[in-house]
C-alpha cells in the first residue's frame, strides 16, 4: 500500500533549497508518519593526508559530520519548529547511493525522494549517476522531485505496459494503478491518468512482405492494447476518459501526454531482476524517464532485492 509512513530525503549539498524535503512535508502532512533527512559526505582529503593520525582524521570526520547536519537543521527549522516529525542523519560513505540504500534496508524506509535538476522549462530533468543508480537498486519507492513548482491541479500519469509476452507485467500494472490510486485519494483527490504505447508497423515487414497490410497490423495492435486497458482500467473502476492508448514509442508517448496533461508525476514500473541484471531498470523505463519534463515516481515489482549489501562496519 502506498501509505508512505517512513520517508527518506536525499539531501542536496550543493543548495540551500531542498525542493524534495517540501515534498517530503507536504506528503507527511497529509500522510502521517515521520520524515529522516540524510546526506552522505566525503572529503578525500581527510583520508589521504599523513599529517594526520587515525584518531584526528576520526575527530576532523565528526567535526563535518556536526556542521552539516547543523546546517540541515537550519534549513528545517521552519519544519521544526512547525512540529513536523523529522530526523537529520549525516553520514561518512563515499558512495551517496550505497549509503542511502543502506540507509534504506537498514531502517525500512518505504520511500526514497530526492531532487533533480532541470536547466529550462524545454529541457528535460537531468539525472546523475546518483539518481541512476537509485533508481536501478533501491528496494522502495524512488520519488524523484524537480526542481520547478507543481503544476497547479497536476495529475499522476501512470505508465503501463500493455504487451502481454513478459508475464511479470501484469502484476506490476496492477501494483502501479494501485498504489497510485491510493496515495492519489490521500493527496488531493488528484486525478489519475493511465497510459499505454503501442509500436507502429517495423518498416522491414512491410518492404518484405508484399501482402502485408499496415493498417491492418497496426489496428490488430491496438485492438489488443484497448482491450487491455479496458480489463485493467475496469479493474479499479477508472473511468475511459482517463486511459490514454497511443502509438508511437513509450519515450515520446510518456512525456508528450505528460505535457499536454499538466501532469505533476509519472509513475512507472521498474523491472526488478536478480544477480548482474538487477543494475538495469530496462532499455524502455531508461528511455522514458530520460525525457520528462516532470516528476518520476518508480516502483519496483513485489520480491525485487537490492544488489546493495549492507556494510557491517558502517561509520557513523
Amino acid at each position: 500500500m502506498a501509505n508512505y509512513q517512513n520517508i527518506l530525503v536525499a539531501i542536496d549539498p550543493q543548495q540551500d533549497d531542498q525542493p524534495a524535503l517540501r515534498r517530503a512535508v507536504y506528503l507527511n502532512q497529509r500522510l502521517g508518519g515521520k520524515i529522516t533527512c540524510f546526506l552522505p559526505i566525503y572529503d578525500f582529503s581527510y583520508e589521504m593526508t599523513t599529517l594526520l593520525s587515525p584518531d584526528e582524521r576520526l575527530t576532523m570526520r565528526k567535526g563535518v559530520i556536526s556542521q552539516r547536519t547543523e546546517w540541515i537543521r537550519q534549513q528545517a527549522q521552519a519544519y521544526l519548529a512547525a512540529g513536523v516529525p523529522l530526523d537529520i542523519k549525516v553520514v561518512w560513505h563515499n558512495r551517496p547511493f550505497e549509503a542511502i540504500i543502506q540507509e534504506v534496508l537498514n531502517n525500512q524506509h518505504d520511500l526514497v525522494i530526492k531532487m533533480t535538476h532541470q536547466h529550462d522549462r524545454l529541457q528535460a530533468v537531468v539525472f546523475t549517476p546518483t539518481d541512476w543508480h537509485l533508481l536501478r537498486k533501491c528496494p522502495c519507492p524512488v520519488w524523484m522531485v524537480k526542481d520547478q513548482a507543481w503544476p497547479e491541479g497536476a495529475k499522476a500519469l501512470v505508465a503501463v505496459n500493455l504487451a502481454s509476452e513478459e508475464p511479470h507485467h501484469d502484476p506490476l500494472n496492477t501494483k502501479l494503478v494501485r498504489e497510485t490510486m491510493e496515495l492519489a485519494e490521500r493527496v488531493n483527490h488528484t486525478e489519475v491518468h493511465l497510459v499505454g504505447a503501442y509500436p507502429v508497423t517495423p518498416i522491414n515487414i512491410a518492404i518484405e512482405l508484399p501482402d502485408f497490410d499496415p493498417s491492418v497490423y497496426n489496428d490488430a495492435i491496438r485492438g489488443q492494447h484497448l482491450v487491455a486497458m479496458k480489463a485493467l482500467r475496469q479493474s479499479f473502476g477508472i473511468d475511459e476518459k482517463f486511459t490514454h492508448v497511443e502509438k508511437g514509442l513509450p519515450e515520446e508517448v510518456i512525456p508528450e501526454l505528460a505535457d499536454h496533461l499538466s501532469v505533476g508525476v509519472v509513475v512507472l514500473g521498474t523491472i526488478g531482476r536478480t544477480g548482474l541484471s538487477a543494475a538495469f531498470l530496462g532499455n524502455t523505463a531508461e528511455q522514458v524517464i530520460d525525457h520528462l519534463r516532470c516528476d518520476l515516481l518508480a516502483i519496483k515489482p513485489d520480491g525485487f532485492t537490492s544488489p546493495v549489501e549492507l556494510d557491517d562496519d558502517e561509520d557513523d
